[in-house]
């Protein structure tokens, strides 16, 4: 009887790398998320805008947008400005494109004549396109009669 050696094959080795495809589909689950929120967070600038039914608008090719705030302050983008600085950032806007439209964002308790004044600046710079902008009403059921 003759012994031989035994021969023992070697088992599986642990695996000394990380795998880096979980941590990726997350990053890019998260990176699509905030593309889609970013958005959303537009207009930091807090108004009580007036409800009215309408249709949705159509895109306009240039804006501005202004806003009024209950306090009667206003702001040109999500920057507060007085109202000469105003008037300087429509006649810029007037120049570069007459024909842009002046977004108008007025809170639903800013008096009348604030929200003329804004307008007659609007349109003593050359801006003559002024939209109103509200939040969209939900539509009254239809009753059966």
């Amino acid at each position: 009887m003759s012994f031989g050696r035994l021969e023992r094959t070697q088992g599986p080795q642990p695996m000394s790398e990380i795998n880096m495809t979980p941590l990726v589909d997350v990053m890019l689950v998260l990176v699509v998320i905030f593309i889609l929120t970013a958005p959303l967070l537009v207009s930091a600038v807090k108004v009580d805008l007036p409800k009215v039914q309408s249709t949705e608008a159509a895109d306009a090719p240039k804006s501005i947008a202004v806003s009024i705030d209950q306090a009667g302050q206003v702001y040109v983008g999500d920057k507060s400005s007085s109202l000469s600085e105003l008037s300087i950032a429509l006649k810029q806007a007037a120049e570069r494109n007459a024909d842009t439209e002046v977004q108008l964002r007025a809170d639903t308790t800013v008096p009348y004549g604030r929200v003329v004044e804004v307008m007659g600046l609007a349109q003593k710079a050359g801006l003559n396109r002024i939209g109103f902008v509200t939040d969209p009403q939900a539509t009254p059921p239809v009753s059966a009669n």
